[in-house]
């Protein structure tokens, strides 16, 4: 059976062959012995899958960046598409890029359309990606479709960065006081009450809760921690996998009243930026609203946003109209869309509603900042005051005696 693979040397140079082997192990034996390292392997003959690709390492959203950033300099100073490519294959280091950059070339030979190979890997590129790169590959100007999208991709991460960058401080000082309090009630606290306990001392109620307490954790700590810990990755796969447990997460997040402000501000921003890329793009605005709601991040605006496309636009309605029926939208969102409607320019206003909605998210990031710390620092203060009162207290009872 003939397979074609895609291997590193060891000097980091790709190499791209055909071999005949009985089947996949074969082939990895023998680029084993070649001294060469797998990167793709697709069998050749049938009309079998792909084999799934070995090389795991992803194509992350910096790469996605410097690749569409790449690409829009090379066609704007007139590079030709396939010469393009062949640059990016040699200038790339990651070899997870320098796979896929191959196997764009390969299909580009191949005469099939440029957006087909983004296509094939829609948990790596997001619809928003595929489809710009094909209406600006039907319209002939990817040029502009590549700097829409490292703008989109920019926004996008300088965004992850902020709102990451300003919980990180919080962040660590929640994981700081939960590890200094299971110290001090698994660890400290059990010996003193230990003491007292078999000393024969009495001690008041408050004490004697708060030993009784630390004492079971002191002896069930291992237990707990495996409960919660297997507890916690169920949470994760049902987050995952299940949409219904997912909006019921979201939905309690919600009810968080800074934290909800956030979560809305961030997916309007989304939806603002996307929608608007889209429509510069060429795309029917209720293309462009289907494609957007799958991005955006948030169940809520996504259902919206469907109900918009299908229920509003599809039956005559007026973009204004069809998000004043929708709850979930601002005055001012609803507004802004009525009137630029009216305008002929959606797109732009859907810009500065995005840049403006930046702006608020960040005022928004501070101010859970400046609710967090104190509170977290008022957490820890309580936990530790209300174990030195259990030790202080019963200390006091015993000193009066004498």
């Amino acid at each position: 059976m003939q397979f074609k693979y895609i291997a590193s040397q060891p000097d980091g140079r790709i190499v791209e062959n055909e071999v005949d082997v009985k089947d996949l192990a074969e082939v990895l034996h023998f680029l084993s012995s070649q001294g060469l390292k797998p990167i793709s392997v697709q069998p050749l003959e049938g009309k079998g899958i792909a084999v799934r690709r070995i090389f795991r390492s992803s194509i992350n959203l910096t790469d996605q960046i410097f690749l569409s950033k790449y690409l829009a300099l090379m066609l704007k100073i007139g590079t030709g598409l396939l010469q393009a490519i062949n640059i990016l294959i040699e200038d790339f280091d990651k070899q997870s890029v320098k796979a896929f950059l191959l196997e764009i070339r390969s299909n580009v030979e191949k005469g099939n359309p440029f957006y087909l190979t983004f296509a094939r890997y829609p948990k790596i590129f997001s619809q928003v990606y595929i489809n710009m790169i094909k209406a600006g590959e039907a319209s002939g100007n990817l040029e502009k479709i590549f700097n829409d999208l490292t703008e989109i991709l920019t926004k996008q991460k300088n965004l992850k960065d902020q709102i990451r960058g300003a919980l990180i401080y919080p962040a660590i000082l929640f994981v700081g006081s939960i590890l200094v309090m299971i110290f001090l009630i698994t660890f400290a606290l059990p010996k003193i009450a230990k003491v007292f306990t078999e000393g024969g001392f009495e001690t008041s109620f408050f004490s004697k809760v708060v030993f009784a307490v630390s004492l079971f954790f002191g002896k069930y700590i291992f237990v707990i921690l495996g409960v919660l810990i297997v507890l916690f990755i169920l949470a994760f796969y049902l987050y995952k996998t299940s949409l219904e447990f997912r909006k019921f997460i979201l939905s309690l997040i919600s009810e968080i009243p800074v934290v909800k402000d956030i979560v809305k501000k961030v997916a309007l921003q989304r939806f603002a930026s996307i929608l608007s890329s889209l429509i510069k793009a060429g795309l029917p605005i209720t293309e462009g609203l289907e494609i957007t709601a799958q991005a955006v991040g948030s169940v809520e605006l996504k259902e919206s946003l469907i109900r918009v496309s299908r229920e509003g636009l599809s039956r005559g309605l007026t973009i204004g109209e069809a998000f004043r029926k929708q709850p979930y939208y601002p005055r001012t969102v609803v507004n802004l869309m009525a009137i630029s409607e009216k305008a002929g320019h959606i797109e732009d206003v859907l810009a500065t509603l995005s840049d403006f909605y930046t702006k608020e998210i960040d005022g928004s990031l501070k101010m859970l900042v400046s609710f967090l710390e104190p509170a977290l620092l008022l957490f820890i203060g309580v936990v530790i005051g209300v174990i030195a009162l259990s030790i202080i207290v019963p200390i006091y009872q015993l000193t009066t005696q004498f």
